[in-house]
């Protein structure tokens, strides 16, 4: 799987994901630049001191003629109090700015998720969704801009010193520049040593993100199975990929950080050797040594841990390209550009020779064709994975047909936009997923512009009235996460009455009652029947009882309708599929 998604990689040019970043910072191009810019005097105030031991040591120490200057003190003090007051601006201003630009990014990235298709979500688990729309912006945002903030100081202040070390001695600041330069040499392969174990941890870190999610989500299955043990085992092996890939890491990179301390002390040993030797002969005086030493140890010692922090940004510029990775992602289903408008169903929905396959070489519905008049109650009945619920799906364009066309008035549904389609077309799920707050947030979803007075007769057309009166908040009462709180009777009831509140004119019930005990199926079947009235419906249901009043009902086996006719018409057929499920339910029945 991992090696996988490294092979998707894209192949896109430094500069692109770049050019994708820009109106994320064109907003705030001003405070980002003004940060760069203020790190400019920090770094270089950096050799002020450095700069000042020269004449004290010549004057007060070595010369003793007379007491230390005053201004020397006096600007070692306002230069590092006006250095710090900067740094402060900088990062206040780096911290604004990483923020924003984080911010955005995530409203665009989970704008993009929003409008992706099914299909997208199929093949992508929820700890990936986690990591590429949320994590890696905040790593590619906020991390970048502080060690930039680090690398911009750090680079002036560098060239600064370097001046003081050319002013003191020409000859010992060849010996130390040659050093330096030999010091950061390595860190010109880091993006090429780390790229591929960066990607490998985020992949693995992706499934730690969807082992915490089920842990949640799947709570209950856990307990019920006792697969508390067999979940740590996952979570465990995760935990170890994941720290293997960091020990590689390490084993890359890490030495990089050692190797800069010893070229750094063979840099000043080099310089101490060579200066006494210039100091004895006249060529520099004690306190241009001292000067050159002071800001050698200033420029050297953030060497030493630059490795460390130019492996941090590496891994901002890898989200960089990540979070554009994201950002190139097109919804598959969209509108055409002279889409058209859906204004209801006047003549028929057809389906024209219809395939259908959820992976290459595996067809799931083979050249499907029938048609279906406004008001119509169609009924898809069959065995499991027959492609029922696929047969639904494609009507709402969950999914896209493979081959054939569903028509709607004449017109091919890819042809009207698609919110007006789905707008036209209200879908009762098995599990319906209802949304953290009210009974009321869930139930306006269907129409959020919906008056009181409309609410309430859903309510009471979806026989939750009395269920409601009886709660202390009534309508505002809180249903937790994904309605914990409610019944799998008063979820379903809850659905359809925002599917009511909708008033589509097509109706699609996919097993909205196969999860309910008889008692609750009675109470939801008579919702049901309210929100079916002049509605054109589509019902998948596995308990004939329910669609036996359908004007049509479809035997749906292997991708293929088999037989079709009403309930009466199909119970006529010797050996017919529809008659074998039939007798095999009520002999369960009457069992």
């Amino acid at each position: 799987m991992i090696e996988e998604e490294l092979q998707a990689i894209p192949k896109m040019k430094f500069s692109e994901h770049y050019k994708k970043m820009w109106p994320y910072v064109k907003p705030y191009w001003f405070r980002a630049l003004l940060a760069v810019l203020i790190s400019i005097p920090i770094g270089a105030l950096d050799s002020v001191v450095a700069l000042a031991l020269k004449p004290y040591m010549d004057i007060v120490l070595i010369d003793k003629s007379q007491a230390s200057p005053v201004y020397i003190p006096l600007l070692i003090v306002a230069f590092t109090s006006l250095q710090g007051f900067l740094n402060y601006f900088a990062t206040y201003l780096n911290a604004w700015v990483g923020t924003k630009i984080d911010q955005d990014l995530k409203r665009s990235l989970y704008k993009k998720l929003l409008y992706l298709e099914p299909s997208y979500f199929d093949t992508h688990s929820s700890g990936f969704v986690l990591q590429r729309f949320g994590n890696d912006s905040s790593v590619a945002c906020t991390g970048l801009l502080d060690n930039l903030k680090l690398f911009v100081s750090r680079f002036f202040s560098s060239v600064g010193l370097i001046c003081v070390l050319i002013y003191n001695s020409w000859q010992l600041s060849i010996i130390a520049i040659v050093v330096l330069f030999l010091a950061l040499l390595p860190l010109a392969s880091v993006r090429r040593r780390i790229k591929n174990l960066v990607y490998k941890s985020v992949a693995e870190n992706s499934k730690i993100f969807t082992n915490y999610n089920e842990a949640y989500s799947g709570n209950k299955t856990i307990a019920a199975y006792n697969m508390q043990d067999k979940e740590y085992k996952r979570f465990d092996e995760s935990m170890r990929k994941v720290f293997k890939i960091s020990i590689k890491m390490i084993q890359k990179i890490g030495w990089m950080t050692p190797m800069m301390h010893v070229m750094v002390s063979i840099g000043i040993g080099g310089v101490i050797g060579y200066g006494s030797y210039l100091i004895v002969s006249g060529a520099i005086t004690s306190g241009n040594f001292v000067s050159f030493i002071t800001a050698l140890v200033m420029l050297y010692n953030p060497i030493k841990s630059l490795g460390k922090n130019f492996q941090a940004v590496q891994v901002s510029f890898l989200a960089i390209e990540r979070v554009a990775e994201i950002l190139d992602v097109e919804p598959s289903i969209g509108d055409k550009p002279n889409a058209k408008e859906l204004q209801g169903i006047k003549k028929a929905i057809e389906y024209k020779n219809v395939s259908f396959e959820y992976t290459e070489g595996t067809p799931v519905l083979k050249d499907v064709s029938f048609s279906v008049k406004p008001g119509m109650r169609v009924a898809f009945v069959g065995n499991s994975g027959g492609g029922k619920s696929t047969l639904v799906n494609l009507l709402p364009r969950f999914y896209e047909v493979s081959q054939g066309g569903i028509y709607i008035d004449g017109t091919d549904i890819r042809d009207y936009k698609l919110k007006s389609l789905r707008d036209n077309i209200a879908v009762v799920f098995q599990d319906n997923f209802l949304f953290t707050g009210t009974i009321r947030d869930n139930i306006m979803i269907g129409k959020p512009d919906a008056t009181p007075q409309e609410v309430e007769k859903a309510i009471k057309m979806a026989y939750l009235e009395d269920f409601v009166n009886e709660l202390e908040k009534g309508l505002d009462t809180d249903i937790g996460e994904r309605g914990t709180l409610l019944s799998g009777g008063q979820r379903q009831r809850l659905a359809i009455a925002r599917a009511f509140l909708k008033d589509s004119q097509i109706v699609v019930l996919d097993e909205a009652t196969s999860a309910l005990d008889n008692k609750a199926e009675a109470i939801v079947q008579k919702a049901i029947d309210n929100l079916m009235k002049d509605r054109t419906v589509f019902v998948i249901a596995h308990r004939l009882s329910t669609v036996q009043n359908a004007d049509m009902i479809m035997v749906v086996n292997d991708g293929e309708i088999v037989e079709h006719g009403s309930h009466e018409e199909l119970l006529k057929l010797e050996n017919g599929a529809y008659k074998a499920l039939y007798n095999a339910q009520f002999k369960n029945k009457q069992k």
